[in-house]
């Protein structure tokens, strides 16, 4: 299921860039790019173009919203609470090297002419 949400989660953003980019702004935007503003007016009518561009504006930003609080939620339950530093002391102190038993040096005999 995460995985679902997260490629949902690329579409949404994927679209909601377009979208964004493609509404004509005051210097025209990207919608000059794709044929012009006229091409624009006589598929979705005159202002039907930037009624259409806005409500999906609104409701892509809406869906970026939710997805990304649940992912957030479903990735806060699953990730655990120490840090990084933490997990590799733990990690290191519970290597096997560090439970075998130390090997004690070798003593020096005491020189024998005293």
């Amino acid at each position: 299921m995460y995985t679902v949400l997260i490629v949902l989660f690329f579409i949404v953003c994927v679209l909601l860039t377009f979208v964004i980019l493609i509404q004509s702004s005051k210097g025209g935007g990207l919608a000059g790019t794709f044929g012009g503003i006229d091409s624009m007016n006589t598929v979705l009518g005159g202002r039907g173009s930037a009624t259409f561009l806005s409500k999906m504006t609104a409701v892509l930003t809406a869906t970026f919203m939710v997805l990304a609080l649940l992912l957030g939620f479903l990735t806060r339950g699953s990730v655990s609470q120490s840090s990084l530093v933490e997990q590799e002391r733990e990690r290191r102190s519970s290597s096997p090297a560090r439970t075998l038993p130390q090997v004690p040096a070798p003593t020096t005999p005491a020189p024998a002419g005293k």
